[in-house]
C-alpha cells in the first residue's frame, strides 16, 4: 500500500518509491518532480551513470539521441557508453559493440508477434519463409548494454551493469553470427539507439551475406533516436520485411518524466514520421506500438490518449498492450490485473484501432 506525499491517498497502485500518485504527477509536476528527480539521480550514480545529460560548452557533440550530449574530455554522455577520450567520440562504434546475442527459435515471444512474418508467414514468400510460423528456424536476439531513457520499472535493469564493460563484438562479428536458419534479427537492450552506428553496420553487412535470402532487421526500441539514423533503421526494416516497434511509455509528458525521467517529444514526433511510411508496406506492417500497463500510473486516460495519437496518424498501425511485473525500483507496485489489460484495451478500440493486442497474457492478475 502506498501513500501520495502530496495529496494523502492511498492505494495498492501508488508507488512510495515515486511517492505520488498520478493525478498529483499530471497537475502539480513543478511541486513533485525535484523529490521524484532524486529517485531518478539515485537509481543512476549506482551504477556510475551521469544524472543529467552533459552540456559543456567545449564538449563533443554526440548527435545520437534526444539528448545531443556535449561531453567534455574524459567523461561521457547520459546513457554512459558514448564518451570523450584524446579528443575523439568513441563508444558504439562498428567495431566496439557492447552487448550480447542469443538465438531464440521462431516463432519467438516478440513485441511484434502477432503481426510479424515470422509468427504469422505475413508477407509469404517475399519477407517469410513459410505461409505459417517459422518453425525450425530462428531469431537472431540482440541486446544492447545501454539506454538514453531511465525507466524506473525497466524490465531489463541489469544491462546498466554492463554499460561501462570493455568487452566488445565488431559489427562483422554480430553479422557472422546469422548463419543458416536465422531469418530475423532484432536489436533491443537497453536501447539500440546509443549503438546505432553500430547496429546499421551490422545489419547491412548480414544483409548482404543474405544474398537475397530472408534476413528481416526489427528494432524495439524508445523512438527517441536522431536523424539520419531514424531513416536508416527506417529503410532496413522496410526492404528486409522486419518492423519497427515503438515502446509508447506514456501520452503524458508529466507521467514519461516522472516514470523514464525523460522527455517523450522525440518519441512521438519521430512515431509521427514513420507513421507516414506505413503505406508504403502495409503487410508485414512497418510500424508497430506498445505501452506497459504500469498500475496506477499508465491508467485508461494515458492508453487512450496514445491510441487516438495512433489512431489518428493510421488506425490500422498495430497496437500491443503489456503488462507490468514489479521490477527495478517500482517494485511496489503489483502486476497489471486482467481487468485492468482488457479495459485498456476496449478504450484503444474506442479511439479508432482497429489492431489492439494484449501481450504477455500469462502475467497478468487476477483483480485486487
Amino acid at each position: 500500500m502506498g501513500t501520495c506525499n502530496y495529496c494523502n491517498t492511498s492505494s495498492r497502485t501508488i508507488s512510495n518509491t515515486i511517492g505520488y500518485c498520478a493525478d498529483c504527477i499530471r497537475n502539480n509536476f513543478d511541486v513533485v518532480w525535484p523529490q521524484i528527480k532524486k529517485v531518478h539521480d539515485q537509481s543512476r550514480t549506482t551504477y556510475g551513470l551521469p544524472t543529467d545529460p552533459p552540456r559543456s560548452k567545449n564538449g563533443l557533440q554526440c548527435g545520437l539521441c534526444v539528448h545531443d550530449c556535449q561531453i567534455p574530455e574524459g567523461h561521457t554522455g547520459f546513457c554512459g557508453l558514448r564518451r570523450v577520450e584524446n579528443g575523439r567520440m568513441r563508444g558504439g562504434r562498428p567495431h566496439e559493440g557492447n552487448l550480447y546475442y542469443y538465438f531464440d527459435p521462431l516463432p519467438t515471444n516478440c513485441v511484434g508477434d502477432f503481426v510479424c512474418p515470422a509468427g504469422t508467414g505475413c508477407g509469404y514468400p517475399q519477407y517469410s519463409v513459410s505461409r505459417g510460423p517459422e518453425i525450425g528456424y530462428r531469431n537472431l536476439a540482440v541486446f544492447y548494454h545501454a539506454c538514453a531513457f531511465n525507466c524506473l520499472y525497466c524490465q531489463n535493469h541489469q544491462f546498466k551493469q554492463r554499460t561501462f564493460s570493455t568487452k566488445t563484438i565488431s559489427a562483422k562479428q554480430l553479422a557472422q553470427a546469422a548463419i543458416k536458419k536465422t531469418t530475423c534479427i532484432c536489436y533491443f537492450g537497453g536501447d539500440p539507439t546509443p549503438q546505432i552506428l553500430h547496429a546499421v553496420k551490422a545489419a547491412r553487412i548480414a544483409l548482404k551475406n543474405a544474398q537475397g535470402g530472408i534476413m528481416r532487421i526489427c528494432w524495439e526500441t524508445n523512438g527517441a533516436v536522431q536523424e539520419p539514423y531514424l531513416s536508416m533503421m527506417a529503410d532496413l526494416s522496410l526492404k528486409s520485411g522486419g518492423l519497427v516497434k515503438f515502446d509508447l511509455k506514456a501520452w503524458s509528458k508529466e507521467i514519461h518524466f516522472a516514470l523514464c525521467g525523460v522527455t517523450n517529444a522525440k518519441t512521438l514526433e519521430n512515431f509521427k514520421v514513420l507513421a507516414q511510411l506505413f503505406y508504403q508496406r502495409p503487410r508485414p506492417p512497418l510500424l508497430i506500438a506498445s505501452t506497459l500497463l504500469v498500475p496506477g500510473y499508465i491508467d485508461e486516460s494515458e492508453v487512450a490518449s496514445i491510441a487516438k495519437f495512433i489512431a489518428d496518424l493510421n488506425p490500422k498501425i498495430p497496437y500491443s498492450l503489456l503488462a507490468f511485473y514489479p521490477q527495478f525500483y517500482l517494485n511496489d507496485l503489483p502486476i497489471t490485473a486482467r481487468s485492468h489489460a482488457l479495459r485498456c484495451r476496449e478504450v484503444a478500440l474506442d479511439a479508432g484501432l482497429a489492431n489492439v493486442h494484449i501481450g504477455n497474457v500469462h502475467l497478468l492478475a487476477e483483480d485486487y
